[in-house]
Parts: C-alpha cells; sequence; structure tokens
C-alpha cells in the first residue's frame, strides 16, 4: 500500500490554488472547481486516510465525509496554509474520528483496533500487500500515535516533512525526531539492521 500519487503540481499550485480558492467560493463557479478539487485530491487523501482505517470502504467513507466537509467550511478556510495542507488535516480528524467510534461500537481499545484491523487485511480482497507489508502495518500501528501519523505520511506518501509540518501543524525538528525513533522502532520490530 506504499503510494506516492501527491504529485508535484499538487504540492506546487500556489497560483493555481488561489484561483481554485477563489472559484470555490464563487457561487457560479463553486460546483465545478469543487469537482476539479475532488479529481485533484482524491486519490492522496485516499491513501492517506486508507492508510489509517485500513479498509477501501471504510476508506471511501472517511474520504466522503472530508470532502463533505471541505465543502461545507471552504468559506472559513484562511489560507494559512496550502489547501491540501487543510484538506490532509481535515482527512486526518476525520480518521481518527471514525477510528475512536468504531472502537468504542466495538467495545475495544484503538490498539485492539488496530490489531484487528491490521489481521484482517488478509482477508481484504483490496489489500495488494504480502505478509511483509502486513508486517509493517503492524509494526507501525505499535507506535504511539504521533509517530504512525508521521512515519505513515512520510514512508507510505513520501510527503517532505515540511508538508507534514503544515498539515499536523507541528515543527519540522519534532517531525523528524518523531520519524527517526519511528523508524528505529519499526526496524527493530521487522528485525532489520
Amino acid at each position: 500500500m506504499k503510494c506516492n500519487h501527491l504529485s508535484k503540481q499538487a504540492l506546487n499550485i500556489d497560483d493555481d490554488e488561489r484561483l481554485l480558492l477563489k472559484r470555490l467560493r464563487s457561487e457560479s463557479e463553486k460546483k465545478r472547481a469543487f469537482h476539479q478539487l475532488v479529481d485533484l485530491y482524491k486519490e492522496p487523501l485516499y491513501w492517506h486516510i486508507r492508510h489509517m482505517v485500513k479498509h477501501h470502504d471504510d476508506a471511501d467513507d472517511v474520504l466522503q465525509n472530508t470532502f463533505i466537509k471541505v465543502f461545507r467550511y471552504i468559506d472559513d478556510f484562511k489560507g494559512n496554509s496550502k489547501l491540501y495542507s487543510w484538506m490532509y488535516r481535515i482527512a486526518t480528524n476525520e480518521s481518527k474520528t471514525f477510528l475512536t467510534r468504531k472502537a468504542k461500537r466495538s467495545k475495544l481499545s484503538s490498539r485492539e483496533l488496530q490489531e484487528r484491523l491490521t489481521e484482517s487485511l488478509k482477508s481484504d480482497p483490496y489489500f495488494e500487500g504480502g505478509a511483509i507489508e502486513q508486517q509493517l502495518h503492524k509494526a507501525v500501528d505499535d507506535l504511539p500515535e504521533k509517530q504512525q501519523l508521521v512515519f505513515r505520511m512520510r514512508y507510505f506518501q513520501d510527503l517532505k516533512f515540511k508538508e507534514i509540518s503544515e498539515i499536523l501543524e507541528v515543527s519540522v525538528t519534532s517531525l523528524k525526531t518523531n520519524y527517526h525513533h519511528a523508524q528505529k522502532k519499526v526496524k527493530k520490530q521487522l528485525g532489520v539492521d
């Protein structure tokens, strides 16, 4: 499930992003502009969510909720970060909320839920990874939450620390430290030097 679908074009569209934002805030162009936004970001956001919630159907549901919130609150976006950073933040929060609710409904702790979700990847028809990738997901699930997020965004999506910093609103130095610790723990758990 490694993914590097967030193209450089999507990450460096400052002028285009401003124009898109203007169109999103225009009643006459909002629908068409929103479809463009969805086309641009649905794949990278899907993979971001999928790495957190594990299953395709759940990821689709969370992605839909993410875009509903983006559409609903686009006028509240202040432009203090890039638009994609803001959407990633929404997707991250929607994923966390989804997992919290799922754990409560299942009467499981967050860790127990993560273990079950990772274990069930074996039978997920949309999971293309093998046993090694499943072990990697298990190792990542054993990390503290912040390290999980940083590791997933950096390793699976190949985002730069500056981009992750904007998304999570955490300093680059802190992210690098978290990633370094996460990497060491994952390597140790996988028996890799």
